[in-house]
């Protein structure tokens, strides 16, 4: 049954724009869903015939999952869009009766106290262990524990660590950022330990010299994508410790970074904002979100 709603439910996802990692998982959710309804035993063969109480039983059986309400709000904005690509406004509309954030019960959850910023301890167990499944990735995580690059920046920095490199050793204290960046806006981040990343650009730069250029030799991006978010689930970066917790480590080193250089707390804050690329004026969110410790680090 799911297989002409789930073509279509795909067709219309990517119709929606938005960065390749928006894209890909705006598909990735149009698929789920039309799988879910044909196990929930719901015949439907077009987006025309998806009714309201569709969604909600959707919502409903991924609630009784243990999906946080963070996760189900990122999954009906994506159903959103498919719906009104799909030409179903009504149902598209955030603030309809039975399928708003608040009437599904999915709403008041944000980001904060979601993760928190990974501990040395931690990220030096991380790193052996992954280091025995996969080098490349074990660099990855290095690299944007101490660079502060998102996970799609780091699957491709391997084609920007010689320009990096050279950045380093002309005496610059900040490397930019190009390849998968959100949105496509390169930006500039902070380092604040240039020994530490000056011997890991070299390590990596020796190591994609052997592994066809790549940090993860996969074909395409998406796989390669796959590849490390896998191996670093199956090596414990999960729940509070997910890969995301490498920039809440960043964010904080490079915040003290530019305390130690003389700038306000809310300078430095505004500032690495920039450095994680969140444009200006975040410096609250970073200050807010970004800068949990974790309990075990006190």
């Amino acid at each position: 049954m799911s297989g002409k709603l789930g073509k279509q439910l795909v067709t219309l996802a990517r119709q929606g724009g938005g960065s390749f990692k928006t894209v890909s998982d705006r598909s990735k959710i149009a698929s789920r869903f039309s799988e879910r309804l044909a196990t929930l035993n719901i015949q439907i063969r077009d987006v025309s015939h998806i009714k309201t109480k569709h969604i909600e039983n959707y919502i409903r059986s991924r609630q009784d999952e243990n999906i946080s309400s963070r996760t189900l709000q990122n999954e009906m904005a994506a159903l959103r869009s498919i719906m009104s690509q799909g030409g179903r406004n009504v149902l598209a509309n955030p603030a309809h009766d039975k399928l708003s954030n608040q009437a599904l019960n999915i709403s008041g959850s944000s980001r904060e106290g979601t993760k928190v910023a990974i501990s040395d301890e931690r990220l030096k167990e991380i790193v052996l262990t992954v280091s025995e499944k996969d080098r490349g990735v074990a660099l990855g995580v290095q690299l944007a524990r101490y660079i502060g690059l998102r996970a799609e920046e780091t699957v491709q920095s391997a084609k920007s660590l010689n320009t990096w490199r050279k950045s380093l050793e002309s005496g610059n204290n900040n490397v930019r950022v190009v390849f998968g960046s959100k949105g496509g806006r390169p930006r500039d981040a902070t380092v604040f330990d240039k020994e530490k990343v000056s011997n890991l650009l070299n390590e990596a730069i020796q190591y994609i010299e052997k592994n066809n250029g790549k940090l993860i030799d996969k074909p395409t991006l998406h796989q390669a994508l796959d590849r490390y978010h896998n191996v670093l689930r199956e090596s414990g970066m999960t729940g509070i410790h997910a890969p995301h917790s490498l920039r809440y480590a960043y964010s904080k080193d490079a915040v003290n970074h530019h305390l130690e250089n003389g700038m306000s707390r809310k300078e430095a804050e505004a500032l690495v904002s920039m450095d994680l690329g969140h444009g200006d004026g975040r410096g609250a969110y970073v200050a807010r979100v970004y800068n949990r410790l974790d309990e075990s680090d006190e």
